[in-house]
């Protein structure tokens, strides 16, 4: 039911509770393939305590945008921020920094040396800027809006070189710039995820998005194990792989997320759980805020309708579908 060729024939699948024990699911159904629902979900911590303040709850810096791309960037962002982070800022080039940060007075901005396209210059990395900017922070989220400019591109593939002692969100223009260098990925130490779509996914395998959609857990599977990192193929039921060969088939999300923005969304909610739950715990951070992502996109689907839905009507959702989940788990 849940492969590709099979699920187009399935209509809406629930896993229903007859009375089994969960403990005794989860002593004989030994498997390294998960459905990924709530109850995965039982041990995270979502109350706060009453003495939190913002840096307990992490420093995202999300490096995105580009001319005619600051959207990007902001739906980034503002998914970080209603994920939960505690500071999230955006390092973007300096031409598009008032209108990233005109999108949500609470984002921070950090302007970057551009191109004469708009994009961001590959010198910040070579002359120590780039590592100054990353002091402090919990997580990298590179990719949405970059572009393919060439230089643009190279500065990807140097951050991703230099190897930051974060956890680094790869996606968009970000996987674009390793495509025919797909084997510069590798020696990622786990504290890389990619979040391609079949048609990026495509591109770093040489491959053809048939060949991806036919062979998606297997894919997934295969290529975290030989990057070393997490991959999260997204799309219908998206597959999140992990390097030790464990996978979870995510059980929320609809066609209407179909739209632009809403990888850029996912981006963003990714960075702010891993601000959150930081690196020991990024396991929960990544499927957490995939299903998180596709439970906001079903109640945006449930209040606008599959065809209207937009990348911001997510961020809007993500609170109630937060206390939704936390409100299922309580109940289990």
């Amino acid at each position: 039911m849940l492969s590709a060729g099979a699920s187009a024939w399935v209509g809406r699948l629930t896993v229903a509770d007859i009375g089994s024990p969960r403990e005794l699911i989860e002593e004989i159904a030994k498997t390294n393939v998960r459905w990924l629902e709530s109850w995965e979900f039982r041990d995270v911590p979502f109350h706060r305590k009453a003495d939190s303040n913002k840096g307990i709850y992490g420093h995202a810096l999300i490096v995105a945008g580009s001319i005619g791309k600051a959207g990007a960037a902001a739906l980034a962002a503002k998914g970080a921020l209603r994920a939960g982070a505690g500071l999230v800022t955006v390092a973007t080039p300096e031409p598009v920094l008032s209108t990233v940060a005109g999108f949500a007075a609470e984002i921070m901005t950090e302007p970057l040396h551009s191109t004469g396209a708009g994009t961001i210059a590959h010198d910040i990395v070579e002359s120590g800027v780039f590592e100054k900017l990353m002091h402090g922070k919990s997580v990298l989220a590179l990719g949405p809006g970059l572009t393919t400019h060439d230089e643009t591109q190279q500065f990807v593939r140097s951050v991703i070189a230099s190897r930051p002692q974060v956890p680094i969100i790869l996606d968009a223009d970000g996987l674009n710039a390793f495509a025919g260098h797909a084997d510069e990925l590798r020696n990622s130490r786990g504290m890389l995820a990619v979040t391609p779509h079949p048609g990026e996914m495509a591109r770093l395998l040489a491959s053809s998005v048939k060949e991806i959609q036919a062979q998606r857990l297997e894919i997934g599977r295969k290529s975290a194990a030989e990057w070393q990192c997490f991959v999260i193929l997204k799309g219908h039921q998206t597959v999140i792989a992990a390097p030790d060969g464990r996978v979870w088939i995510n059980s929320t999300g609809n066609p209407g997320m179909s739209t632009g923005g809403t990888g850029d969304v996912l981006t963003g909610i990714l960075a702010g759980m891993t601000a959150q739950l930081s690196a020991q715990n990024w396991e929960a951070a990544l499927t957490l805020g995939v299903y998180l992502h596709g439970l906001a996109g079903d109640l945006a689907a449930e209040e606008f309708g599959e065809a209207p839905l937009i990348a911001s009507d997510v961020i809007r959702m993500i609170p109630p579908a937060l206390a939704q989940l936390r409100d299922t788990i309580r109940a289990l």
